[in-house]
């Protein structure tokens, strides 16, 4: 796995990551710059079979990334409306989740928008690449799911069970979110359990929850 970055930090800063695997290699999300120099180092390291981007805040330059490696863009039809520069490359899904391969499945949680996605890679002991969608916290501690962080809204207590529910089945112990270094590299899936568990008791209850 190599994370993708731009120096000095670029539009909102975001990572992507380049996921190598004997099937072909995976783009999860994209950085708004791309440059003759990135391109060629990851055709050396064996191209881009598809992207996979978890929201429409990633969308930027998707069509771009996708015209020079010849691969198609997989998106969420939820979010379709802001796919604003329609192309052939760009492939919709539906549903909750979608196979990329036999060890990538992408995992629609919403909450940030209808469609945000999660992807799961079935490497070492599980990896859960999250972008924004599932947030990880500055202390590398704890995770967080807002509907915008501009404006530093939270989604509702049904979106948090939503998340819970469709990440339940998936074995990760390291997630890693959209920006460096926001990432949790062991017993993450427990550090989300408890986090969304604390979640649901701030927003739901009489203002007492104790936040860990």
């Amino acid at each position: 796995m190599f994370s993708i970055e731009t120096q000095p930090a670029f539009g909102i800063a975001q990572r992507a990551f380049l996921l190598r695997t004997n099937e072909g290699n995976i783009l999860w999300d994209c950085v708004p710059l791309i440059d003759d120099s990135t391109v060629s180092l990851i055709k050396a390291l064996g191209g881009i079979k598809a992207i996979a981007i978890s929201h429409p805040h990633y969308y930027s330059t998707m069509i771009e990334w996708a015209h020079r490696f010849d691969c198609p863009v997989i998106l969420h039809e939820a979010d379709r409306e802001w796919v604003l520069r329609p192309d052939p490359s760009i492939s919709f899904w539906s549903g909750e989740t979608h196979e990329i391969m036999p060890t990538m499945t992408l995992i629609c949680c919403g909450g940030h928008y209808p469609g945000g996605t999660v992807l799961h890679w079935q490497h070492d002991k599980g990896i859960l690449l999250s972008g924004d969608i599932i947030q990880v916290a500055p202390d590398r501690k704890f995770v967080s799911v807002l509907r915008s962080y501009p404006n530093m809204l939270p989604v509702s207590a049904p979106a948090i069970e939503r998340i819970e529910r469709v990440l339940e089945p998936y074995k990760y112990d390291a997630i890693y979110g959209a920006f460096t270094p926001r990432e949790i590299r062991s017993n993450a899936k427990q550090r989300v359990a408890l986090s969304l568990k604390r979640y649901l008791a701030a927003i739901t209850g009489d203002g007492s929850a104790e936040l860990l």
